[in-house]
């Protein structure tokens, strides 16, 4: 079944970050359109960390403006972003270690709860009726995660595959309409990333979710997006599906290094 991409739901004009005299990203423009998988791919340094710590408000660009559902902002904070509807995980796993699978999922919930600290700390009416139901949400994506066995396990007794599985859950806990997946397959074995890209698949299938990608390894890139962005050095230097990508020289000069 042919999924459905709908229209721009992010659009990234003309972005440039600099730090110093250092140019993290020059002129960056692209899309994302709404139910896709987007990915950013290029070598180390290129700036794809970059350009989503612009995205999600960590950094401020000295030029451009990011446009996200009819939006427009030239900056944006964190807290801003993730109210509005935009999840992240990160390269460098923030799990709290000491804290089982399930709590770390709940803190996912934070922006949800409506009660004030009084009714949580006593949680008696309305504190406790909303806290179930966030739970409830957690139960599922716990279950939709394979994690079950794992609820009460610290996370940092976990197999490192799994923290990787953990942190998406708190992301999703969020209920976020686009998700950015800073190198979620990093450092994990081929079984791993086969579950991780599945994962990643029926997030956007069964949610909706729209995925924005960093990944290294292009052959996953290349079986789970529906359009690809290449950055190197900062500048944009291919955009469009996993093919035209696949076949730009520019691309193919950046990542076997004779064009370096």
């Amino acid at each position: 079944m042919m999924k459905k991409i709908g229209d721009v739901i992010l659009d990234v004009k003309n972005i440039s970050l600099g730090f110093g005299g250092v140019k993290a990203l020059t002129d960056i423009s692209f899309d994302v359109r709404e139910h896709e998988v987007r990915a950013i791919i290029g070598p180390n340094g290129a700036g794809k960390s970059s350009m989503l710590n612009c995205i999600n408000g960590v950094y401020t660009p000295q030029q451009g403006a990011i446009t996200f559902r009819g939006k427009t902002f030239s900056h944006m904070d964190s807290h801003q972003v993730a109210v509005m509807g935009i999840g992240r995980t990160f390269q460098n796993l923030a799990l709290f270690k000491g804290m089982s699978v399930i709590d770390n999922i709940m803190t996912g919930r934070n922006l949800k709860i409506k009660c004030n600290l009084l009714w949580q700390a006593l949680r008696i009416g309305p504190a406790q009726r909303e806290e179930e139901r966030h739970r409830e949400a957690v139960e599922h994506i716990i279950d939709f995660l394979e994690i079950q066995a794992y609820r009460k396990t610290p996370v940092g007794q976990l197999p490192y595959g799994l923290q990787k599985r953990v942190d998406l859950g708190r992301a999703l806990a969020m209920e976020p309409q686009v998700l950015l997946l800073d190198e979620p397959m990093a450092g994990m074995n081929v079984e791993e990333k086969q579950d991780m890209c599945r994962f990643v698949l029926d997030v956007n299938e069964e949610f909706g979710t729209t995925v924005v990608l960093i990944e290294h390894d292009m052959g996953v890139v290349m079986d789970i997006s529906d359009r690809v962005v290449v950055l190197d050095y900062g500048k944009k230097i291919g955009d469009g599906t996993p093919d035209e990508v696949r076949n730009n020289e520019e691309v193919i000069s950046a990542y076997l290094g004779s064009g370096h």
